[in-house]
Order: C-alpha cells, then sequence, then structure tokens
C-alpha cells in the first residue's frame, strides 16, 4: 500500500488480468507463511516477481515498509523458489542502483555500490540476495533494472506524467 495514488488504479490493471487462467491471491509479500502456502499450493514452475514498495521519495518518510516488502518479502520469493523446485525467479529491481555514477550511458559492469535512498538500497540487496540464492541453491535468476516505466498504466506520481499534466495545464 501507498499514499502517492489512488489504489483504484491498481485495481484496475488487475481487472485487465481476469481469464480463467489467472488467480489473484491479495497477500502481504512479508507474510512468511502465507507466501510458503502459495508457493506449496501453486507449485510454480517459473516466478516473474515485480512487485515492491517502489519510489525514493516515499521512503524517506516510510522506510519499514521497503524493508517489509522489499526486503524481508523478497526473501520469502527465493525461500518460496528454494523450498519448491522453482526452475528460474525472474526480479524487478532498479535504475536506482547505480546511485551517485556519472558514467553515461549506465553499464550493468558500473559499480552499483553507492545506493543514494533507501529504495536503491532494496534493490542492490535483491541483487546481492539473488546472487547468494543462485549461488547456494542453484536456483537461475534474472534481475532486470528498470528505469522510468511509463504507459497508460503508469504511476501518476512518476515525473513523465506530472510533467505532461503541468504542459496540459499550460504550466
Amino acid at each position: 500500500n501507498n499514499d502517492y495514488y489512488d489504489v483504484k488504479l491498481k485495481e484496475s490493471r488487475l481487472e485487465q488480468l481476469e481469464s480463467p487462467s489467472f488467480t489473484f491471491y491479495k497477500l502481504d509479500l512479508a507474510d512468511r507463511d502465507g507466501m510458503a502456502k502459495l508457493f506449496e499450493t501453486e507449485q510454480f514452475e517459473r516466478v516473474i516477481h515485480l512487485a515492491a514498495q517502489a519510489g525514493v521519495r516515499y521512503s524517506l518518510e516510510n522506510p519499514y515498509a521497503y524493508a517489509d516488502s522489499n526486503l524481508t518479502g523478497y526473501l520469502n520469493i527465493l525461500e518460496g523458489c528454494r523450498h519448491n523446485k522453482v526452475q528460474h525467479l525472474l526480479y524487478a529491481s532498479s535504475s536506482s542502483v547505480y546511485g551517485l555514477n556519472r558514467k553515461m550511458p549506465f553499464s550493468t559492469d558500473d559499480s552499483v555500490d553507492h545506493p543514494v535512498s533507501l529504495y536503491a538500497a532494496t534493490k542492490k540487496a535483491n541483487e546481492l540476495m539473488a546472487h547468494t540464492y543462485s549461488h547456494l541453491y542453484s536456483i537461475p535468476t534474472t534481475g532486470l533494472r528498470f528505469f522510468t516505466v511509463y504507459g497508460p498504466w503508469g504511476r501518476p506520481d512518476m515525473a513523465l506524467f506530472k510533467f505532461t499534466k503541468a504542459m496540459l495545464e499550460g504550466k
């Protein structure tokens, strides 16, 4: 949950996914027992994990939301993969892991050792956790460092939407 945009946007996105082959489970990623039960029940072959507490600004005032979702929740995903023989985990990282890097364009070889927000630090931690689980438990993982994601269902608190709104309002 967050208070930087209306939950109705998420609900509208969810409606787009309705189909007989899709089941939505409303769970807190940090709910260890709930996540374990989900993995045991569904026996996923592959996991695409795109959920997280997002946003740099919100992390400044709500640090525990990031620790709960992005660290504890991510650990629950990794443990679910480990204990249920998931063949591959694809997860969302973030361009924010590049932190204070000044070299352009960014490269996957660039240092990501200097995050400048708690959000960035949690995404860096996710990459390290994925690497560790891949090494220890032979779980193939792929992390995607998303930059600003936009489109008709994008988050209204992102710069692109704010700039467009300001232009349309003549500001």
